[in-house]
């Protein structure tokens, strides 16, 4: 079962700061073979949910105030769980927490991700809309989903 914290960017320790980094890396850069510059500016504006198994980060989101990510959205991003747990059901606990954590932090905010595009039917169930077009973000296809505030607190 996952246990969550969601912190600021002063609140991390640096052990948790070197472990969610490593983990973005592991996933993002060496499993997805997908090289991009990872520290764009942005962690220190955001709250990081942190998702341990035991004493082992294992799950992680990015959850950015509106005007951030996106003028009229809060966002959440760079969603990973760590390969060896995946199977487990923890990116929809991740995902749910995150949604929540979204409200609590900035309220009635409409929530927007940049969802990769194999994943459209987990974010749809989670109630995200897809908008727009797909695009390629880093090499990987991917689209853009909304959520407005009232649908994220429906079942999740």
């Amino acid at each position: 079962m996952l246990s969550f914290q969601c912190l600021s960017f002063p609140e991390l320790t640096l052990d948790q700061l070197y472990a969610l980094l490593a983990l973005r890396q592991n996933v993002f850069v060496v499993e997805q073979d997908c090289p991009y510059l990872d520290a764009d500016g942005k962690d220190q504006a955001a709250w990081h949910l942190l998702g341990y198994e035991g004493e082992q980060l294992v799950a992680y989101t990015r959850l950015l105030p509106k005007g951030i990510s996106y003028s009229k959205y809060a966002a959440i991003g760079r969603v990973v769980t760590d390969q060896s747990t995946r199977g487990k059901g923890y990116g929809r606990l991740l995902m749910q927490e995150s949604i929540k954590q979204c409200q609590l932090l900035f309220g009635e905010s409409p929530i927007k991700i940049s969802a990769q595009t194999y994943l459209l039917d987990f974010y749809t169930s989670l109630g995200f809309q897809a908008v727009g077009e797909p695009y390629l973000e880093d090499g990987i296809p991917h689209v853009g989903m909304e959520m407005g505030w009232e649908l994220g607190s429906l079942g999740v």
